[in-house]
């Protein structure tokens, strides 16, 4: 590692903040975003709905316990929730150059090289945090020594048709056939419809799945402004004329409310984290929970026979919707989460329990 390079992270603010290369000693671009999470950037670098953006930790130190093996089960990694990077950079306060874990395969810093993907550590995290909170998200662009680059907006692209399947896979050979639309699914989104005796249908994010053999549809998260999938959004629409259960996460969510009428919004600087708190609807019932996103659903525009399903404690934004009398569903925070807390897995259960009261 050459931790004599020095870099600069810049905002299109015109905020420098200066820092020392790790990873890839290359110029990368995209919307800078924070992750106030402790743990799990395994989890969160494999994450696609990180697509485009450079992803600030807080947590001071990072890299400590390495990067995990490669290995597979039902052909998907164990350890990670993709097959491969897709931050466009890395931006800590603190890389740990020793690393120990009894998982671990390599640093975080040969990861980071083999993926192409720049590193900085050095940077005062709770500073660019504070900027970014007051301000909102900001493009940003990372330039090592004697290298530069442009300013890239990844929200003017369909973040999604890069991080979908491109083919029709399958997984599994359980009693209930599940249509998952893939908008850049998390790995643990399939595992946990796996160990609920499922077979998985894993189509692309503009597949026309109405004509498909299926008991039940799964909307996953994924990267981006959710009106780019125009295609998905109308198929969702035509979905909801029949009766089949329909469960959407994230990304899902958001496409669940464009089919059914309803509008989104950027936030300000979005939800990502292990502890973002819940409550549902109408109840005392609150969670917390792992969450992933910059846009979200304006509650005002749910139209008719739709309803919040939980909302954020903290800001009030919607967390999910529900139909009022068929089995439609829906959550923007993670139940899979991977990494964060499990509290609300039971929904997989409930969307579960929806195939089996109707196909018997």
């Amino acid at each position: 590692m050459n931790n004599t390079l020095k870099v600069k992270l810049t905002l299109e603010d015109g905020t420098v903040y200066h820092g020392k290369s790790f990873g890839a000693p290359v110029a990368a671009a995209g919307e800078v975003v924070f992750n106030t999470a402790m743990t799990g950037y395994p989890e969160s670098l494999t994450d696609p709905s990180y697509k485009g953006q450079i992803l600030c930790l807080t947590y001071p130190l990072v890299g400590n316990y390495g990067a995990p093996g490669k290995e597979e089960e039902n052909d998907l990694y164990s350890f990670y929730e993709s097959s491969s990077i897709h931050i466009s950079g890395l931006l800590v306060s603190d890389y740990s150059f020793e690393y120990s874990h009894w998982n671990a395969d390599e640093s975080l810093d040969e990861w980071l090289r083999r993926n192409n993907v720049p590193g900085v550590f050095g940077i005062d995290t709770r500073a660019l945090t504070k900027r970014i909170r007051e301000k909102g998200v900001m493009l940003g662009k990372i330039e090592p020594e004697g290298a530069s680059t442009d300013f890239f907006d990844p929200n003017l692209t369909n973040l999604v048709a890069s991080v979908s399947t491109r083919e029709v896979k399958k997984y599994g050979s359980g009693r209930y056939r599940i249509l998952l639309v893939d908008c850049g699914v998390k790995y643990n989104i399939i595992r946990n419809l796996l160990k609920r005796d499922t077979t998985i249908i894993r189509v692309p994010w503009d597949y026309d799945y109405l004509a498909e053999d299926y008991d039940g549809l799964f909307l996953t998260n994924g990267p981006g402004d959710p009106k780019m999938c125009e295609k998905t959004i109308g198929n969702i629409r035509r979905s909801f004329s029949g009766n089949k259960p329909i469960f959407g996460i994230c990304l899902g969510n958001q496409l669940m409310a464009l089919a059914s009428g309803a509008d989104t919004y950027k936030l300000k600087y979005g939800h990502r984290s292990h502890n973002q708190p819940v409550i549902e609807a109408g109840t005392d019932k609150a969670y917390i929970t792992s969450q992933n996103h910059g846009f979200a659903v304006d509650n005002k525009t749910l139209g008719e026979n739709w309803e919040p399903y939980f909302i954020n404690i903290n800001d009030k934004t919607n967390e999910g919707m529900k139909h009022s009398t068929l089995p439609f569903f829906s959550t923007q925070f993670h139940p899979e989460a991977s990494g964060g807390p499990t509290d609300t897995d039971y929904l997989f259960d409930d969307f579960i329990n929806n195939i089996r009261r109707i196909t018997g």
